[in-house]
């Protein structure tokens, strides 16, 4: 089976390494251009490019694919690779961009999405940080056949994960991330035989999970302590949970609240202080706050943070 694979970052790049293990020919891939990143701000290539160049397949890095679009000259491009493809399939996980109908039709069996939830629960660009953040008990990765609409296509294959009280979005990514690439082999297999079983999506249950802003990032102390636990596990690693004290930007890592605590202070008071984490006064009740980062450094246990940088019960995060 010939297949044309969509994607871009850490997620992508691990299914395109089982499909490629799986002995699929994989004559196309499509990935983001290269972004600036690191302290040089050098262009670098996205994980699946790098992947994809190693086995040697060819790759396309389109702005756009709509003709119409802003950038015709790149669609027009992309769409003359893909027809000299002649993909039976086309796989798409955490691509990037969205894919007109014209891309749909091309491949002669259409094109599969790897979701990082159980649809139709958390469509959309940001589904494992917004299942935590919400408390949610389990997701999953769902297969589905892709149509023009925003994560509404039919499901093809599910598969559930139990979220664990201390997985943050970069655990629970890595272990959505090979479950979804053991499962794309399975449905390519499945399709070759024509054994795919595709199921509408339920009208109920449907939520969005909106793309992460950095200005998410501030922790309001005046929710539970609960939520802002949820919240940090849920924005590393990006883009990191922080709040403003003694005049820096402090970065939060790893908390877990104290529900019986009744400090009686504001909102965002530090209450205590020890070497297993700086305690502080929420809306209903406290946060212990374990691993903690000034501007410019390192990751570290409350214990090395306050050895560099001393606080005192009574100090107060300014609100957000």
């Amino acid at each position: 089976m010939r297949v044309v694979f969509a994607g871009t970052p850490e997620f992508a790049r691990v299914a395109l390494e089982r499909l490629h293990a799986a002995g699929f020919t994989l004559p196309l891939v499509l990935t983001q251009p290269d972004r600036p990143a690191g302290r040089g701000m050098k262009l670098q290539p996205s994980p699946v490019k790098q992947f994809a160049g190693a086995i040697g397949s060819a790759v396309a890095q389109p702005r756009s694919l709509r003709l119409d679009g802003k950038y015709p000259e790149d669609a027009a491009s992309a769409r003359a690779a893909l027809q000299a493809a002649r993909a039976d399939l086309m796989v798409v996980a955490a691509y990037g961009l969205i894919l007109p109908q014209w891309v749909l039709d091309t491949p002669r069996l259409g094109c599969l999405n790897i979701h990082a939830s159980l649809l139709p629960r958390w469509r959309g660009a940001a589904p494992i940080h917004r299942a935590i953040e919400a408390g949610d008990a389990e997701t999953g990765v769902t297969i589905m056949q892709m149509d023009a609409g925003l994560d509404t296509g039919d499901m093809l294959l599910e598969e559930r994960v139990a979220i664990a009280p201390g997985d943050t979005t970069g655990s629970l990514h890595d272990k959505l991330a090979a479950l979804g690439g053991r499962m794309i082999v399975e449905a390519l297999e499945l399709a070759a035989c024509g054994g795919l079983r595709p199921r509408k999506q339920p009208a109920e249950g449907v939520t969005y999970a909106h793309k992460i802003e950095k200005a998410e990032a501030a922790i309001d102390w005046s929710q539970p302590a609960e939520v802002i636990a949820r919240r940090i596990r849920a924005f590393d690693p990006f883009p990191g949970a922080s709040g403003q004290l003694a005049g820096e930007t402090v970065k939060a890592w790893a908390a877990r609240p104290l529900m019986d605590a009744r400090s009686g202070k504001l909102p965002g008071t530090i209450v205590a202080l020890g070497d297993h984490g700086i305690v502080v006064a929420c809306a209903e009740g406290s946060l212990e706050i374990t691993e903690l980062q000034r501007p410019g450094g390192k990751r570290l246990p409350a214990a090395d943070f306050l050895r560099g940088f001393p606080l005192q019960p009574g100090q107060r995060f300014e609100p957000a």
